[in-house]
């Protein structure tokens, strides 16, 4: 006797129906093409492009064509070797790049290799050789076992793509979506070596500063500690100009001037005697000093040992402690 076919049930039926449809209704999204796309976008060429990416202007060119093809849209114009995005790809810009920014995040933080190897830092050069070096062997003792990398690239780094944990940056303190602890205020402080000082004296105002040769930079500039006491009108000439904070330190501490330098780069040399206060007028800069890390990065040991330990450290680094007036 034949059996009767059991009727499914309508979940089964279900089920049935969308395992049979889901391939269909996934759609695959070009997210190579998309990467090509923000690249041409980045240098306005194909060519460059290319370059950027490690692969051939015509593989650059499929791509684009492609992802056009899937968006039924033009994305670029092009005119012989000169590219422009079209007012559709200019549209769409900002949207793909943020949202790639926001895969590439949510991948980094589930990426379980994160936890091992180096601590990767970033910092301004002049900040790690002035300031962190002298304290990194309390670091290395309490930590014996993380292997610390720092990185003194002068660009704001994308932790997501350079594998970088945390950085101490110098700044307004406005960085979305990471994690931002304030470490200390900054100070500009006019500074010479000490028989300098003691042979010209010390200097209030820009009559005074007449009597010195200017260590001038573009970072620390001499205008900000003058105008400051409402002199706008007379400016010293001469000294020497550098864009370097550290190149500014030496040539003083060689006695070659007189400089406004950070307080943070000079403190130890004005503590050992090797540089010198050359006015109790100190001027509190505009930037400041943080910690910053992507949120994700906090849950790991190494990051929560260093960003305890550097916070720990600015909190005993004094400020100036003369009278000093807010910029």
């Amino acid at each position: 006797m034949k059996k009767r076919p059991t009727a499914a049930s309508p979940d089964a039926h279900r089920r049935q129906k969308s395992s049979a449809t889901a391939p269909a209704a996934i759609r695959r999204l070009p997210l190579g093409s998309l990467r090509v796309f923000v690249a041409v976008a980045d240098h306005l060429s194909f060519t460059r492009a290319a370059a950027a990416l490690g692969v051939t202007t015509s593989a650059v060119s499929m791509q684009i064509q492609s992802l056009e093809e899937y968006l039924r849209v033009a994305l670029f114009r092009r005119d012989g070797r000169q590219v422009a995005l079209t007012a559709e790809g200019a549209g769409l810009l900002p949207k793909i790049r943020q949202g790639l920014g926001e895969l590439e995040r949510a991948l980094d933080g589930a990426r379980a290799d994160r936890g091992a190897g180096p601590l990767r830092i970033t910092t301004l050069s002049s900040f790690l050789s002035q300031w962190v070096m002298p304290r990194l062997p309390e670091f290395s003792r309490l930590h014996p076992r993380v292997d610390l990398q720092i990185d003194t690239s002068p660009e704001v780094i994308d932790f997501v793509r350079s594998g970088v944990h945390a950085g101490l940056r110098f700044g307004a303190g406005a960085w979305p979506q990471l994690h931002i602890e304030k470490l200390f205020d900054e100070w500009l402080i006019p500074v010479c070596k000490p028989t300098l000082l003691k042979k010209h004296g010390p200097v209030n105002d820009a009559k005074d500063l007449e009597r010195y040769r200017l260590m001038h930079s573009t970072s620390e500039p001499w205008s900000a500690w003058l105008f400051e006491t409402g002199e706008t009108e007379r400016w010293p000439a001469g000294g020497i100009a550098f864009d370097d904070s550290l190149a500014i330190i030496r040539a003083t501490e060689a006695g070659q001037g007189l400089a406004l330098a950070r307080w943070s780069l000079i403190a130890g040399e004005v503590r050992e005697g090797r540089l010198a206060l050359a006015s109790e007028r100190a001027l509190k800069f505009s930037r400041s000093y943080y910690f910053v890390c992507p949120q994700a990065a906090l849950r790991l040991d190494k990051v929560d040992a260093f960003r305890k330990w550097v916070v720990g450290e600015a909190r005993n680094f004094p400020a100036p402690t003369f009278a000093a007036r807010a910029a």
